[in-house]
């Protein structure tokens, strides 16, 4: 935050902007008539201070909009919630039930078996949204559900639960902009096997929203009748299926892609030949054909992918990246080579995975070093060292089914940590990619254990996000030219967090006025601003930054609940003429009982959370408002 500048926080400033501003007057209504908007600058905010600020979803920050005609007007923003997911906005089979309930794969609601009055599943985890451009005239939203974290019986209930999204139709106010929900229906899934953990997501080119399944249950692991990967899977199974072995672990750890027709009815396609790994989200450039992907986890590898055609992801080449170290600073920074894995379809793969093939099928293993065994260590192995070797044949499979640990054979970098958000910044040829902890394989291995050691950067818990840098005329390891304008040569931090020596008296441990733990990404470019969302127990109020790609300030605009991470991030310049921010928070109130926090009391502090939210219980999806319209706004 820019500490410079003079911000009002808690009650006195939000009654100030209120009575400053009609509570739902545009910001387009007080600019000045047929000026083009120039620049937009961001003022942020303070950290909450009090319990009541903890507790809420808020922001008091203002934007600074620059008119073509030289005038500068300063406009106030605030929240505004959509829904809940606990709320009976959903539409089932004529029933209304929880927005973040899931549907089995016969399309009902699905109980808790652990609530003595049979009561749904609800999701507290809010996640990714997609605002499509309008379809037939209408605006629809899609939104994730990413997991449940416990079930009416306190227990976890992580991974266990199938993941479900929703389709929300959106009446927007002619004069204003308002957005409220007409109606939400559950996104059916039972032609793809179901949703595994859905986590971030992105609006593609061609207006379809292109979702994500986390976390790919080990299918080594799951042979393992003991195994917790085993019993996940099975429960999963039991609960989407109504049968336990009817799930397969090769069924999950893709792209689904979701498409609305003019009657509003969704679709849902997955993109095996896109690889199998953790998919935090997908990021399309600008040529509609070359996705890159977050890998969530420890362990995790960087994946290009090349599509055949534009606008069609139903075939391509798939590709991994070496990380070549060249720096420390900032973050550190590095040069990417990328090694081709293999090319595929959909068709391909889903063949292959009918057949009923297993991990043992596609490699030879051992848990010792072996003569014809390569060491690797992924995520996909709990960043164990494991032994591989290739059964004859089994490249395409490997490349498509084992991802990550095809790549890591191959001399690819599966160092990386907690790879989470990506946004594109096209008329700079960047793309920017969040690191949310920068810790663990990212680390020199100081133990001399490790199969490689190529990312031997600074430790640093609350993150770093990174530029990377889009070039055409690039070639694989083989010197093979790829077939895209936009492969990522190099990387460099441009934005880190600061790890605290002790925890402050909010309980963080990480500077409150830098980021931590950036996730989710999205980045405007009519406002020439990147937007960072925190997923961080470091800060104990997570919030969501605006960072200006020209005057380089970084500033606070929004504060979700204590204990909630931020999530759903989603920058929409241009909405039938308004524009939007939104942003969703989920599992309020987790992880704070174990922090040290002297500056309120605590437990006053989890009350409030618990009587006004629900600890866990439920999450919010919503929208920053108060933006002026940027339909013509134009970038210097």
């Amino acid at each position: 935050m820019n500490k410079n500048k003079r911000v009002k926080t808690g009650v006195t400033a939000a009654l100030a902007l209120a009575i400053s501003v009609p509570a739902w007057a545009p910001a387009e209504a007080f600019s000045p008539k047929h000026m083009k908007v120039e620049s937009v600058q961001f003022n942020g905010m303070e950290s909450p201070k009090t319990i009541d600020e903890m507790v809420q979803t808020y922001t008091t920050a203002t934007v600074d909009v620059t008119y073509s005609n030289g005038k500068v007007t300063s406009y106030p923003l605030s929240y505004q919630s959509l829904f809940k997911s606990e709320d009976k906005v959903a539409t089932v089979n004529g029933e209304k039930i929880p927005a973040g309930t899931p549907i089995d794969v016969n399309g009902q609601p699905i109980k808790d078996p652990s609530s003595p009055t049979g009561d749904y599943f609800v999701s507290d985890a809010p996640d990714s949204n997609s605002v499509l451009n309008p379809i037939g005239g209408k605006l629809y939203m899609v939104t994730h559900y990413e997991y449940q974290t416990i079930d009416k019986a306190g227990n976890s209930a992580y991974g266990l639960v199938p993941a479900s999204m929703s389709l929300t139709t959106l009446n927007q106010s002619k004069k204003t902009g308002e957005l409220t929900p007409k109606n939400v229906q559950k996104i059916d899934f039972s032609e793809v096997n179901g949703l595994w953990i859905p986590c971030n997501g992105s609006l593609s080119p061609w207006n379809t929203h292109l979702g994500s399944e986390e976390y790919e249950p080990d299918a080594r692991a799951y042979l393992d009748p003991t195994s917790t990967t085993r019993s996940q899977v099975d429960t999963f199974g039991k609960l989407y299926f109504g049968e336990e072995d009817k799930a397969n672990p090769y069924f999950y750890g893709y792209i689904p892609e979701i498409s609305i027709n003019k009657k509003g009815e969704s679709s849902v396609v997955k993109h095996y030949s896109t690889g199998r790994f953790s998919h935090e989200m997908t990021k399309v450039m600008p040529d509609n054909r070359t996705l890159y992907f977050g890998d969530d986890g420890s362990q995790t590898a960087m994946f290009m992918y090349v599509a055949d055609r534009e606008k069609d992801l139903s075939a391509g080449t798939l590709y991994a990246a070496k990380f070549h170290q060249t720096g420390t600073k900032t973050g550190g920074s590095g040069d990417l080579e990328w090694i081709k894995l293999s090319h595929s379809t959909d068709k391909e793969v889903k063949a292959i995975i009918d057949s009923g093939i297993t991990f043992e099928d596609i490699f030879e293993s051992s848990d010792v070093p072996k003569e014809g065994f390569t060491a690797i260590k992924t995520y996909a192995n709990n960043g164990k060292v494991e032994y591989l070797k290739l059964k004859p044949g089994q490249e395409k499979a490997a490349a498509l089914l084992e991802s990550r640990r095809y790549a890591a054979l191959l001399g690819a970098t599966t160092e990386f940590n907690k790879m989470e958000g990506l946004a594109l910044n096209a008329q700079d040829h960047a793309l920017y990619m969040a690191i949310a902890d920068q810790s663990k394989g990212m680390e020199k291995d100081l133990t001399g254990k490790d199969p490689v050691d190529d990312i031997q950067l600074p430790k640093l818990k609350s993150g770093v996000t990174y530029q990377l840098n889009l070039l055409g005329n690039q070639k694989d390891r083989k010197g093979a030219l790829i077939q895209s304008d936009y492969v990522a040569k190099s990387m460099k931090g441009l934005l880190v967090g600061e790890d605290l020596k002790a925890p402050d008296a909010y309980g963080n441990t990480a500077n409150v006025d830098k980021i931590a733990n950036p996730d989710n990404l999205s980045y405007s470019d009519a406002m020439n601003t990147l937007f960072i969302g925190e997923d961080s127990s470091a800060h104990t109020n997570n919030f969501v930054w605006a960072y200006n790609l020209e005057t380089k300030e970084l500033d606070r605009i929004l504060s979700t609940p204590v204990g909630a991470e931020s999530t759903g991030l989603f920058a929409a310049d241009d909405r039938k003429g308004f524009s939007y921010i939104f942003s969703n928070f989920q599992h309020p109130g987790d992880e704070v009982a174990g922090k040290t926090i002297t500056a309120v009391d605590k437990n006053a502090l989890l009350e409030a959370v618990d009587e006004q939210i629900g600890i866990n219980q439920t999450g919010g999806v919503g929208y920053i408002s108060g933006l002026p319209s940027l339909r013509n706004t134009e970038k210097k």
